[in-house]
């Protein structure tokens, strides 16, 4: 069977663990391909809100085997972190939850490093989480990383020994004042390895070969969004792994013809966290109500969200670097009530105009061309199924379908995995 892909289009924060929680039902495995503990992923029922930072979305449905692909980078404080908040709902992990060998391993100086690094950018900053992924990443693609299926190996802390000093060396060449207690911090990440390896560890490219060869069904979930796709997001102000369709394929082992559906995620206006362009930011009292309605803060850093209207131009991009074939639009909810909608349908560029993501969308490079529309002022929280929707906001959609020539499949409309409306 054909790996069905879902992912983010715009900078993260899309509702995609609402998503994939409402979709698990259909699959027998849900895998994550990439990024790390910088990523939270949002669920919220029965009352309960979960946020899940590297363990797959569908690990509270009781059928479905969760595999964390090779192209993950885990911190095993966090993921135990993690593992101890399911404990409270008696998730039998051990049973549901497997990990690829050849993912790698988030170390305690690879948050030093993250963190002294991005302080001595000074106004420079890039905004990072500091959570360790980009040395991590870096470490890999440096063909010096520790990765899980070391821990199975004789003399893996030697391993660390020699790359921990390595990075300490490095930290100290930053020449900033970071306080730490390294030794307090290994205690801590060599306890949560022992935990870690309670799990069971395979590897993933065979697992889920012999899983598609049966005839099992697979949903590839994504972390972060496109626009912060190593190489096709708003560089360098990006994360240090590929967000985009083709990373499940490097992330999980998965031949390109073998991907089906794509699934893609949108909020109906547009959010970012941390530093960088965003053409359609809003500044005013608008910005500061969708902020405030949409409860914009980060699930893993808390930090607020930058808020802007949907950017057309941008969301046309990313639809086209994935190959989305359905779309899932999140928050349509927080818009009711504005006095208009606008929508970025193309950028002034060089007294020119153009419907293309360019090189460079700063703002001395770029201005947005919005077209307005009338807003609806129901209560979208309590619709149930389409027919309830207001005219303006089926207006809203068809125009995004048209420009978008790909079909909106589900309107979220809360945050519940009940609020959730297939069209």
């Amino acid at each position: 069977m054909a790996v069905d892909l879902l992912l983010g289009l715009q900078w993260g924060d899309e509702g995609k663990g609402k998503i994939v929680d409402v979709l698990t039902s259909n699959y027998n495995i849900i895998a994550r391909f990439q990024g790390g503990p910088n990523a939270g992923h949002t669920l919220e029922f029965d009352g309960i809100k979960h946020v899940l930072r590297t363990i797959p979305s569908g690990i509270f449905h009781e059928e479905s085997i969760n595999v964390i692909g090779n192209g993950v980078v885990i911190d095993p404080v966090v993921f135990v972190q993690e593992l101890d908040g399911l404990d409270q709902f008696k998730i039998d992990y051990k049973k549901k939850l497997i990990i690829s060998r050849k993912a790698h391993i988030i170390l305690p100086t690879h948050r030093l490093l993250d963190a002294a690094s991005e302080t001595s950018k000074g106004k420079a900053k890039i905004g990072s989480t500091l959570k360790g992924i980009g040395p991590t990443y870096m470490d890999k693609t440096g063909r010096n990383g520790i990765r899980i299926g070391d821990l199975e190996m004789d003399g893996w802390k030697e391993k660390y020994r020699a790359l921990a000093n390595k990075h300490e060396a490095l930290i100290n060449f930053h020449d900033v004042d970071i306080q730490y207690d390294l030794n307090e911090m290994e205690e801590e990440f060599f306890t949560a390895v022992e935990r870690l390896k309670e799990l069971t560890f395979i590897d993933s490219e065979e697992y889920l070969q012999q899983a598609q060869k049966s005839g099992k069904s697979i949903l590839a979930e994504g972390a972060q969004g496109s626009l912060l796709d190593i190489d096709f997001g708003t560089y360098p102000f990006v994360t240090s792994s590929n967000t985009t369709a083709a990373g499940a394929c490097t992330g999980l082992g998965v031949a390109p013809n073998q991907i089906g559906e794509v699934y893609g995620i949108f909020k109906a206006y547009t959010t970012r966290v941390g530093s960088g362009p965003f053409p359609t930011e809003l500044f005013d009292e608008v910005g500061e109500k969708m902020a405030k309605v949409g409860h914009e803060f980060g699930a893993v850093t808390g930090r607020p969200r930058r808020c802007g209207w949907l950017d057309l131009v941008a969301l046309k991009y990313t639809c086209q670097v994935n190959g989305v074939t359905q779309l899932m639009m999140m928050k349509g909810d927080v818009l009711s009530g504005f006095k208009e909608l606008k929508v970025c349908t193309a950028y002034k560029s060089n007294d020119k105009e153009i419907e293309h993501l360019p090189y460079n969308i700063e703002p001395e490079n770029v201005t947005p061309v919005y077209k307005s529309f009338p807003c609806w002022k129901e209560d979208l929280t309590k619709m149930t199924d389409p027919s309830q929707f207001p005219k303006e906001l089926n207006e809203y959609i068809d125009f995004l379908e048209k420009e978008l020539e790909i079909p909106i499949k589900i309107v979220s409309v809360g945050p519940d995995r009940t609020q959730t409306i297939h069209r």
